[in-house]
């Protein structure tokens, strides 16, 4: 697979259990949270608001036309910069991963902090504190 299809395939997992928009080629749209996601734009929506009576789509991706986020991305390099300011020289940001490294043995995604000690639980605070200020900000 080249660089650009592994990006975009990429691209694509980091949406999946995102609240998302999806329009059909005949202008039908449907949200809720993306589910599941293959190669070919074929689509599982859970929770699925607005429309008709049901929780769960299924959508061939031969009849997607685009597909939208309507959440905010997590923004790794804000907290990352954050995170550096307490712990200088001491952070890595990997995008890629979606990880931050802190101090290399503590591991922040946007799910949370993984990791033991005193840096850990202040490395914890920064991130319950961003989180708090982020979600203010929405």
């Amino acid at each position: 697979m080249s660089i650009a299809g592994k990006k975009f395939a990429e691209e694509l997992a980091n949406l999946v259990g995102k609240k998302v928009t999806v329009e059909t080629v005949d202008g039908l749209k449907f949200s809720g949270e993306l589910s599941g996601i293959s190669e070919n734009l074929n689509i599982i929506l859970s929770n699925v608001v607005g429309g008709e009576n049901v929780s769960k789509v299924v959508i061939n991706g031969n009849f997607v036309k685009r597909i939208e986020l309507v959440e905010k991305l997590f923004d790794l390099k804000a907290l990352a910069m954050r995170l550096e300011k307490y712990f200088p020289n001491n952070v890595k940001l990997m995008e890629e991963l979606g990880t931050i490294l802190v101090m290399d043995k503590i591991k922040v995604t946007e799910k949370g902090v993984e990791g033991t000690g005193l840096a850990t639980v202040r490395v914890r605070e920064i991130f319950e504190e961003y989180l708090r200020e982020t979600a203010k900000r929405q």
